[in-house]
């Protein structure tokens, strides 16, 4: 099962007891924050979670697959996401998820 970004709007709202609406408004600005700083080319690290940032593609010559054609494909950056140490021992079960627990305080 896939978590939407609803399914976080709704997860921020009940661990901070805010309105479904202040809790949008919260995960909306992080997002916004996230996607303008990449866009400017800036690097976003969260200890403990990892880091966003972009890498850049260079151009190649693709095919289309309908025809074969050859299609000249331009340079672009793409956004990049690398997990923490902490976060992959997590996942993996190596450590307590007690660390990402947000009911926890």
């Amino acid at each position: 099962m896939a978590m939407t970004k609803a399914d976080l709007i709704e997860e921020v709202s009940k661990v901070v007891e805010m309105t479904r609406k202040d809790s949008e408004v919260i995960v909306e600005a992080i997002f916004d924050s996230v996607v303008r700083s990449l866009r400017q080319g800036d690097k976003i690290e969260i200890r403990g979670f990892g880091s966003f940032r972009t890498r850049q593609r260079q151009p190649r010559v693709g095919r289309n697959p309908k025809t074969g054609a050859r299609v000249e494909v331009p340079a672009k950056r793409i956004p990049y996401f690398k997990p923490s140490k902490e976060l992959k021992d997590t996942v993996n079960g190596g450590e307590s998820s007690d660390d990402f627990d947000l009911d926890d305080e």
